[in-house]
């Protein structure tokens, strides 16, 4: 399959137009490393359970800015695109490790001098209605931690993104197991709700809800006082609850969960997750309509998850099959 930038206008109409299955289309960042098999057991596994069209892309730098002399930025460019389509053909295989044949996968070269930005616009190319990426190499194994790729993603998609923890690939589950979502209600949440539960009826799983509450900083859990303020925070987040619940009828009932903790990383640690959970959270409120913005909040349950986290845009479903993001 070819890699170079030539086929990129080719790939782009193919990506539009050849999604027969309904699926969103799943792009994967991938760099030679780590990170980037790990990005790609939470694609292909996505890819597969969805039958979705799937594509992979590496970033790579542009060429210097200034003309040099044109044998050195010939040779440059050369050495840029052979690392290229090297780190290509090592994704391709790797994926058919993983049980998505390379003639299903769709493979493109970007230059950019930001891997984030050159993703989104590969994402807006292609027709993509979510985005893959690992965890930053620095961060503890079987978390998230946020690097500048992932920092860009999560500050200005407008597809959901998903990050893979660090050593996925090691232990990759067979089958998506659940969908948990992370949920405080507030204005614009009901288009991402309804966006996640659409991605885990597509995954076959069960969507559970769930809400943190933290207890009053200096509050004791056995002084806790009846009616007094964790009271009511709990109260207050089960309405909530019940009230996101009922935007989907009467059908399959949502299970509903309240944590209640000192702080989001030890009481996201009380939290049953499964082998193959996926923790779904909202975008913070601050942030742009129709686009991923990490907030506090959001950035402390990113960290904290032991599982692949999925970001979901303000205020608005995911893309509709075929349709583009558009990127500046």
């Amino acid at each position: 399959m070819n890699a170079s930038n030539a086929s990129n206008a080719t790939n782009a109409t193919n990506a539009v137009n050849g999604n027969d299955t309904g699926a969103p289309r799943v792009l994967v960042g991938y760099s030679p490393d780590e990170r980037g098999d790990d990005a790609l057991a939470l694609a292909a596994l996505l890819a597969r359970t969805m039958d979705a069209p799937l594509t992979a892309a590496h970033v790579h730098p542009p060429p210097w800015p200034t003309p040099g002399p044109g044998a050195v930025d010939a040779e440059w460019v050369a050495y840029l695109r052979g690392q290229a389509d090297e780190a290509l053909r090592r994704a391709a295989a790797r994926l058919g490790e993983l049980g998505v044949p390379e003639r299903a996968v769709d493979l493109r070269v970007h230059a950019h001098r930001s891997s984030g930005r050159g993703l989104l616009q590969v994402a807006a190319e292609a027709g993509a209605g979510l985005i893959v990426a690992g965890s930053a190499p620095r961060g503890r194994r079987g978390r998230v931690a946020i690097g500048s790729t992932a920092d860009q993603l999560l500050h200005g998609s407008p597809v959901p993104v998903m990050l893979a923890p660090r050593g996925y690939a090691a232990h990759p589950p067979k089958r998506f197991a659940r969908m948990t979502v992370a949920y405080w209600r507030h204005r614009d949440g009901e288009g991402p709700l309804t966006a996640a539960a659409a991605l885990a009826d597509r995954l076959g799983v069960e969507l559970r809800l769930l809400t943190l509450v933290l207890r009053p900083p200096g509050l004791a859990a056995k002084f806790r006082v009846p009616g007094g303020v964790l009271d009511r925070q709990l109260a207050q987040a089960e309405e909530d609850l019940r009230y996101a619940a009922g935007m989907f009828g009467g059908g399959t009932p949502v299970e509903r969960l309240t944590a209640v903790g000192t702080d989001i990383a030890k009481t996201l640690g009380t939290v049953d997750m499964l082998h193959g959970e996926v923790l779904a959270c909202l975008s913070s409120r601050e942030g742009p309509l129709r686009k991923v913005f990490l907030g506090e909040t959001s950035g402390k349950i990113v960290r904290a998850a032991p599982c692949p986290v999925l970001l979901l845009p303000r205020g608005a479903a995911a893309p509709t099959v075929g349709e583009k993001a558009q990127v500046r």
